[in-house]
């Protein structure tokens, strides 16, 4: 069984995510396999706040190349969740 750390690998600190900040929006790198109903309980257990809404994207990897081959970087999920009003995640932001 998978635990809560297999399914939300790391919150991302990105521009977009600081400003989505205000909205009461984190996005999370998560599980390419993980659906919103096993992300939801990752993140509430994890983090002690309810969730109200979960967006989520698959991103393809993109195609690198390095000296004389080829090589595609992994596709990967990503996931954006809402969370309620009064509740937060400590993000250290510098």
């Amino acid at each position: 069984m998978k635990t809560p750390y297999d399914t939300i690998k790391h919150i991302m600190r990105t521009e977009k995510g600081s400003g989505m900040l205000a909205e009461n929006k984190y996005i999370f790198h998560v599980a390419i396999d993980a659906n919103k109903i096993q992300i939801k309980q990752a993140v509430e257990e994890i983090y002690n706040v309810t969730v109200k809404k979960i967006n989520t994207l698959k991103v393809q990897g993109k195609w690198k190349r390095v000296r004389y081959k080829e090589g595609k970087t992994p596709d990967w999920k990503k996931a954006i969740v809402t969370l309620k009003q009064g509740d937060k995640i400590e993000v250290a932001t510098t």
